[in-house]
Parts: structure tokens; C-alpha cells; sequence
């Protein structure tokens, strides 16, 4: 049984939030959330919830379906980060020179997918 969950447009760059995305990836999710819960950086709450809600989504799936899971069993599968809108904000901060920037505000989408399919038949599945 898997489950995706998505969080679009989360405040933050892409790249510091890859930095969490890469604590969690294959890990068992009471783990994940142990490492997310005590990572001392501001992506790590959004992630946090999008996992909690990828749980969620394989809970409920699995209720849907009439299948029997242990949310303790789940892995996360994938994680990623891609990278969302740039808003144009028309404020300026000085720059050198009497010159002026522009500001940026960057924007990420973050994906998580979760199973509960053993890691080792994956593993034999592939290279069969």
C-alpha cells in the first residue's frame, strides 16, 4: 500500500528544504518524525506535516480498501522537493553603490510518498 502526500507553495527555498527532505528519505516514519521533530531548521515543521499526512492518506486508503496496515510499519519511499513560484514583491533593499535589489520570495512544493511494502521484495522485485 502506498500513499503521496503533496504541500504546494511552502514558504522557503527549495534547496534548505531539500536539506531536511534528505534526513527522512528510506527511513521508518516513527524515525522520520523523531529526526524531523528534533532538526533545528524552519523547513522541518512543514515536512513534519506533510508526512503526518501521508500517514494519514495510507490510513485511510487502507480502511477504504478494507486492507489491515500498521501505521508503524510505513517507510518513506520518496521524498523530493521542487521548486514553486517566485513571487514578485516590488519591494527594493539598498545594495551597494546607491544601487538597489529586488526582493525574491521563493517558494517550494514538497512530495512524500509512503509505504508498506517490505524494503527487501522491492529490492528482489528490481533485480528480477
Amino acid at each position: 500500500m502506498e500513499a503521496i502526500a503533496r504541500a504546494r507553495n511552502q514558504r522557503g527555498s527549495p534547496q534548505k528544504t531539500r536539506l531536511v527532505v534528505d534526513l527522512i528519505r528510506g527511513k521508518n516514519v516513527n524515525e522520520a518524525l523523531a529526526i524531523l521533530r528534533y532538526t533545528n531548521k524552519r523547513a522541518a515543521r512543514m515536512v513534519e506535516k506533510c508526512l503526518r499526512s501521508a500517514i494519514a492518506n495510507a490510513t485511510e486508503l487502507a480502511e477504504r480498501d478494507n486492507i489491515a496496515i500498521d501505521p508503524d510499519e510505513l517507510w518513506v519511499k520518496a521524498a523530493f522537493v521542487d521548486q514553486g513560484p517566485t513571487k514578485r514583491r516590488y519591494r527594493v533593499r539598498p545594495a551597494p553603490h546607491g544601487r538597489a535589489y529586488r526582493e525574491r520570495r521563493h517558494y517550494c512544493h514538497i512530495t512524500l510518498l509512503v509505504s508498506s511494502e517490505r524494503r527487501d521484495e522491492k529490492r528482489a522485485a528490481d533485480a528480477a
